[in-house]
């Protein structure tokens, strides 16, 4: 990742924390949601940066970058980075029957990005293509595959019968 996202953070942190003899000018709430915007901002800077070292295509396609994640990390780290990204976003909103955030609240959500952001740096040499990163089907990926042309059943459809039961006309002395 490039240093803007850990500035970004380093940034927040200020926000949450001022240093000692700092006058505060402003309350601990709008500090708070001003330190979760500079984080949302952060997590959306090492997206675009991962994405720039894995497929530069996908740096601008808005949420599909957020969906094709778990394809090129691990599922815990793509679930992770949705919802803190969901949850900063909900702090950065103001609602006028909301208390704003605490700041220990986005305190929390700091150390969750700043662990994001060494995941995300550690998963670009990992995978570098599509290719690699979603294995083909076959003998070896727990995958079955059919020959050609042979049509694929609805995972728990019964087979021989029609998934779904037909009705009897009336009169016809059904159950």
């Amino acid at each position: 990742m490039t240093g803007d996202a850990r500035a970004l953070v380093s940034a927040a942190q200020t926000l949450l924390r001022p240093p000692a003899g700092t006058a505060e000018a402003l309350g601990p709430g709008v500090r708070a949601r001003a330190a979760a915007m500079l984080l949302r901002l952060a997590l959306d800077r090492s997206l675009d940066d991962f994405w720039c070292g894995v497929a530069p295509g996908m740096t601008r396609n808005g949420k599909h970058r957020i969906l094709c994640l778990e394809a090129y990390t691990d599922r815990g780290t793509a679930r992770r980075w949705y919802l803190t990204w969901n949850a900063l976003s909900t702090a950065c909103h103001h609602r006028a029957h909301e208390l704003p955030p605490s700041p220990v609240e986005i305190q929390g959500r700091l150390l969750e990005v700043d662990g994001l952001l060494d995941a995300l740096r550690g998963g670009t040499g990992s995978a570098t293509t599509a290719a690699e990163a979603v294995p083909p089907p076959g003998p070896g990926s727990g995958r079955p595959v059919a020959p050609p042309g042979t049509p694929t059943p609805l995972p728990g459809a019964r087979q021989g019968r029609s998934p779904v039961p037909r009705p009897t006309p009336p009169g016809a002395g059904g159950p």
